[in-house]
């Protein structure tokens, strides 16, 4: 059944996301009671909540490099509020005239801090003001020691208890990718091939275009399955490199769709012509339709590894080596075709050396995506 596939994969995504849900709620309450019972002994009053929000600020971190980095930030941050309200109190006291200096100071002395940074430093301050003007040391060293072991408490529980990776969504998007443009390549090719380039070349246009969206979310899902093998026991414990990220062949797919994008828009240019004399010739476009084909089935090869194009004992690499090669072949043929000024609708020679530029490219990056 056709349906069967994406079916399969929706329910699997939505059952890694049921399981992650699981794992995020359970080491988020094991950070919150790990430091309550740590820091309560020994915090003032017994109220940890400053240590027990730290926790769970670095404990969700999308990725154990991310609580780590995070929490350097936010101890920095807390600590320049703590420092400033310390000063402030110490001048002005707890009056409106220290919380104007401060928002001013945050703002002014930390220009190249990012606005959170800014706003978290300023909010620190604002909040610990009245607490220094009662207890100056006490009020600076309390929220400073909750925050530190807030922030190791919460790294310590992402890194340890099953730390985040990505690789799955990685490996989702580029596929999806990949599926992508090699059903707009074949839809092209079918297209060309069936007389159709008028009334469908801009849909094709629109479809290479709309391909950004994909090529964003791929890149944000490799950049983030790179970031979450870094500093994680997960990888130590199975051996994971970094090229399951697919960041390789990331790069390779957006080449292609560059390529596919420039295909889409000169077949749209020279659908609307109005020099009947620039208009392709019914040789080059059966012939340019079937490299769009083999360049589909190719992309299509390589983003359904599993999927039987061939004879069973085809491996995928095979069927993609072979679709390359039999569109270099044609490659080849056209290219002296041309040459040899044999080709008809001489008058459009700008639009297939555009075309076979642009297709010459594309086998280029495919023959990329064949190594890899």
């Amino acid at each position: 059944m056709p349906a069967a596939g994406p079916l399969r994969r929706l329910a699997g995504r939505l059952s890694t996301k049921r399981a992650g849900h699981v794992v995020h709620g359970a080491k988020t309450l094991i950070a919150a009671m790990l430091t309550w019972s740590i820091v309560t002994p020994w915090s003032p009053e017994g109220r940890p909540y400053l240590a027990v929000a730290t926790a769970l600020l670095m404990v969700n971190a999308s990725t154990v490099y991310q609580s780590v980095t995070k929490a350097a930030q936010n101890v920095v941050a807390r600590v320049a509020g703590l420092i400033l309200a310390l000063a402030t109190a110490r001048l002005l006291g707890p009056t409106a005239g220290a919380v104007a200096v401060i928002a001013v100071l945050a703002v002014i002395v930390g220009p190249r801090r990012t606005a959170d940074d800014r706003l978290q430093v300023a909010s620190t301050a604002v909040i610990a003001l009245a607490a220094t003007a009662t207890d100056p040391m006490g009020s600076l060293i309390s929220p400073a020691l909750q925050t530190l072991t807030g922030a190791a408490v919460g790294i310590a529980v992402n890194a340890l208890v099953l730390p985040p990776l990505y690789l799955n969504e990685s490996d989702s998007a580029v596929r999806d990718l990949a599926r992508s443009i090699g059903t707009l390549l074949h839809d092209m090719g079918t297209g060309l091939s069936g007389r159709q380039l008028a009334p469908k070349a801009h849909t094709w246009l629109h479809q290479a275009r709309s391909l950004d969206k994909r090529l964003t979310r791929a890149e944000e899902q490799v950049q983030q399955a790179g970031e979450s093998l870094r500093w994680n026991t997960r990888c130590v414990a199975h051996t994971r490199r970094k090229e399951t990220t697919f960041d390789d062949t990331f790069r390779v797919l957006r080449g292609v769709s560059i390529q596919v994008r420039g295909i889409a828009r000169t077949l749209a240019d020279n659908a609307h012509d109005n020099h009947s004399d620039h208009h392709l010739g019914h040789q080059f476009l059966d012939q340019y339709a079937e490299t769009l084909q083999l360049a589909g089935a190719a992309v299509q090869a390589f983003a359904e590894p599993g999927r039987a194009t061939g004879s069973p004992d085809t491996s995928p690499r095979e069927r993609l080596r072979a679709a390359i090669d039999g569109t270099l072949a044609w490659h080849d043929t056209m290219t002296d075709t041309i040459a040899r000024g044999t080709l008809t609708k001489p008058g459009a020679w700008h639009v297939y050396g555009s075309l076979m530029t642009d297709a010459e490219r594309l086998l280029a990056d495919l023959d990329r995506t064949d190594t890899h």
